[in-house]
């Protein structure tokens, strides 16, 4: 396999992640080079054997990138991007930008590089720190088939892909699946809260919460049956689990199509 040169602008958490998968993988050190404003991280990713440097300008002229991933926070886009533009002019042919920043569609990324320039945006969600991410991927039509493969190889490193049929629809997986781990999280405080006002002492409460959601998560990662089966197969008539499913059903569904639908006008806002 020929591994491409990535160039990756912002490595914090996400994009550290990613770069972390990256190199787990196999992908060789040497064909990745890391643009990071923070000094601590740029010394942490050296001390690993990946070059990292300050501005996009200070990246040698021979490493020439097939991707650019875009890692960084949306309020310092517009100070990231012109320097990498700059860095990319006479690039031959023109490398994938690969955007990970929230938000920000995939105009922002043509007018910053120019017309022409094959971007993919992606919508990974915070799972990808353990390899258990998904992401939304959609690529404009300067992308071609080879780049459209090495952004989704690019993303497989941290977990699962999804095509998307069209840009509009990263606002519902922003809503769904960028946002929903925080859904989980608040969850699990909520059922050792409840577990708390049962008795429980907290530690206790929360250890049985947490363990509870990520067991229950694994078991229908690795089941061939669907959610509604599983919580049916666990679910006794007249039961405790059913006293409790008997609250929780009628208002789970709209509570949550609401709660999406907030994050999914939120996210149109913050794209406009």
């Amino acid at each position: 396999m020929t591994h491409a040169n990535i160039l990756v602008i912002g490595c914090g958490k996400m994009g550290g992640a990613l770069v972390s998968g990256w190199l787990a993988g196999g992908w060789p050190k040497d064909r990745v080079a890391v643009v990071e404003a923070n000094a601590d991280l740029r010394a942490a990713w050296s001390a690993k054997g990946v070059a990292a440097f300050a501005t996009a300008a200070e990246v040698p002229a021979a490493f020439v990138p097939g991707a650019v991933l875009v890692a960084v926070k949306p309020q310092g886009l517009a100070d990231a991007l012109p320097p990498v533009a700059a860095r990319l002019a006479a690039a031959i042919p023109r490398p994938l930008i690969v955007s990970i920043v929230a938000g920000k569609p995939i105009a922002a990324f043509e007018a910053a590089f120019g017309a022409g320039t094959p971007v993919l945006r992606v919508m990974p969600n915070t799972p990808a720190a353990v390899g258990r991410g998904i992401s939304g991927l959609f690529a404009n039509a300067a992308a071609s088939p080879a780049q459209r493969e090495l952004g989704a190889t690019l993303l497989a490193a941290v977990g699962e892909t999804v095509w998307l049929a069209d840009e509009d629809q990263m606002h519902a997986v922003t809503a769904l699946s960028g946002s929903g781990p925080a859904y989980v999280f608040h969850m699990v405080e909520a059922m050792a809260a409840a577990g708390v006002e049962l008795g429980l002492a907290p530690d206790l409460a929360m250890k049985l919460a947490r363990a509870t959601v990520a067991g229950s998560g694994e078991l229908l990662r690795q089941s061939a049956e669907d959610a509604a089966t599983l919580r049916v197969a666990v679910t006794s008539p007249g039961g405790t689990t059913a006293a409790a499913l008997a609250h929780l059903m009628p208002e789970m569904p709209p509570l949550f199509a609401r709660a999406l639908a907030a994050a999914a006008d939120r996210s149109r806002e913050l794209a406009g």
